[in-house]
């Protein structure tokens, strides 16, 4: 079959057929697979996510913008985020007057809840929980007062499909108020990730859109993925209505600017240019799993800060466990507050909350008086002691089974990472095993506090040091060809 008579023309515009070869008019599957191999293969259209913008209760982070108009009684509330803390009331987005909380996106526990009070007051209480501290959730809220049908005059999406499973469904009444809108009053205050009241959100917020005039689905900010069946993000290219906005946390010297074009910029409260962060809907980074320990222990800065008020030890580890590739993470310690903390990685199926890594036959631990610790015996007394202000820095190679650690960018007694295969000084680890990055601690008095950065730090020290792929904020330059713990490199590298 020639390209005259109609043939199936292939990526690289040529007839489909055998690689580089003629048309048959049929695309085989090892064709195809040659040219993915080649990179002649189009890919599925992506839009990479820069920024998120990470809130944190303990700061009372939020933004605010007092709107000078009203608008519609039809709405669209579109955004991303990622949760850090469970079965808490938090609010992502708030309509809030005179004391009173006219309508609220938020969190009953680990449900979502999705609510207008004061007048018109309706209420959403999902049956579906959200607990999973590692994903970026996508969340449309569309809501039509005007709409005949009264089970679609407020409709909620979660990664693109929609929920119809509630614990709580009281709809609107006919052609009411729209308190999530700026259809009533002008004296509202708009809020994302809470309020001057409290409900402060932890996590992180990406993508931010509120269309004003409009019910729109989930389609008009994602799509699926045909490759992957992953509901990733689309720019949103309509029309935004009076009081629509958009977020984006591009810029970090001012991070509530809207960039719909509309100028409904908010007010920063509390949150700092450290808080825009990498860690976003298309590049999800590692974080320290609040899910255990439970215990006199505080998650908090995005779970990048891990505080130990338990009088025993606490051992934490972070939410991506790898098993191949070459991996580098940071840890600031703020406060050493402890008998011997100790950092360094262990085999995620050895964890565990009251223990340490070096006390497992495939965890490694480093401890401040400058030991090594492996299945629970010391195995190295040379490295360099540290203390509060210290950045330790861990090398995890497992491509060839090797650990490297570092105090302040310095490799002492474990050797460098360049050493590669040799891994000349290199603490040997057990091929085969997935680990995690993770660190222990005991309180003696003063509270310890660590300070993970994985590529997108809760903290200023941070030098701007990528990784080889362009990924990661590190204090200290990143070793040839390892890289931030994150899902772009996972993909390339893992």
């Amino acid at each position: 079959m020639a390209k005259r008579n109609g043939g199936i023309i292939g990526p690289s515009n040529v007839p489909t057929g055998q690689y580089g070869g003629t048309a048959s008019g049929v695309w085989r599957l090892r064709d195809a697979f040659n040219y993915i191999k080649a990179g002649l293969w189009p890919g599925f259209a992506t839009y990479p996510v820069a920024n998120s913008l990470r809130f944190n209760s303990d700061s009372s982070d939020y933004l605010n913008r007092t709107p000078s108009t009203t608008g519609s009684t039809i709405t669209t509330h579109s955004l991303w985020f990622k949760r850090s803390k469970l079965n808490s009331s938090d609010f992502l987005y708030i309509n809030y007057q005179s004391g009173v909380l006219y309508a609220y996106i938020g969190f009953d526990g680990d449900k979502l809840d999705v609510r207008s009070s004061d007048s018109n007051s309706w209420a959403f209480v999902t049956t579906q929980l959200l607990r999973d501290v590692s994903a970026w959730y996508h969340l449309v809220v569309a809501v039509d007062t005007s709409n005949a049908t009264a089970g679609d005059r407020v409709k909620i999406y979660l990664n693109g499909s929609r929920i119809t499973a509630f614990d709580t469904a009281t709809n609107p009444s006919s052609s009411g108020v729209n308190n999530l809108g700026i259809d009533n009053t002008t004296a509202n205050l708009m809020n994302v990730g809470g309020y001057s009241g409290g409900n402060y959100f932890n996590g992180y917020i990406s993508e931010f859109y509120f269309i004003d005039g409009q019910a729109l689905t989930p389609t008009s900010f994602g799509q699926t993925d045909s490759a992957t069946g992953i509901w990733t993000p689309l720019p949103y290219t309509g029309t935004f209505g009076t009081n629509g906005f958009y977020l984006k946390f591009a810029n970090s010297a001012a991070l509530g600017t809207d960039s719909s074009g509309n100028g409904n910029t908010f007010t920063v409260n509390n949150l700092t240019s450290v808080d825009q962060s990498t860690d976003t809907c298309t590049n999800n980074f590692c974080t320290l799993n609040p899910l255990n320990p439970t215990t006199n222990v505080t998650f908090s800065n995005g779970n990048l800060t891990f505080t130990n008020s338990a009088t025993g030890q606490r051992m934490v580890a972070g939410t991506i466990g790898v098993s191949t590739g070459k991996w580098y993470a940071e840890v600031l310690v703020t406060s050493l507050g402890a008998t011997f903390p100790q950092i360094g990685i262990i085999d995620v199926t050895q964890w565990a909350q009251d223990s340490q890594p070096g006390a497992n036959s495939n965890g490694w631990g480093y401890l401040s008086n400058g030991t090594v610790y492996n299945s629970n015996s010391s195995i190295d007394t040379g490295e360099a002691t540290y203390t509060d202000a210290d950045i330790i820095s861990i090398a995890m190679d497992l491509d060839n089974n090797k650990l490297y650690f570092a105090k302040n960018g310095t490799y002492i007694n474990s050797g460098v990472p360049t050493s590669g295969a040799t891994g000349t000084g290199a603490y040997s680890i057990t091929s085969g095993v997935t680990y995690v990055f993770s660190n222990s601690s005991n309180d003696t008095g003063t509270d310890p506090v660590y300070e993970w950065n994985f590529g997108s730090p809760s903290f200023t020290i941070a030098s701007g040091n990528a990784d080889g792929a362009g990924f990661g904020n590190f204090e200290y330059a990143v070793p040839s060809g390892y890289f931030a713990l994150c899902t772009k490199n996972l993909a390339t590298y893992g």
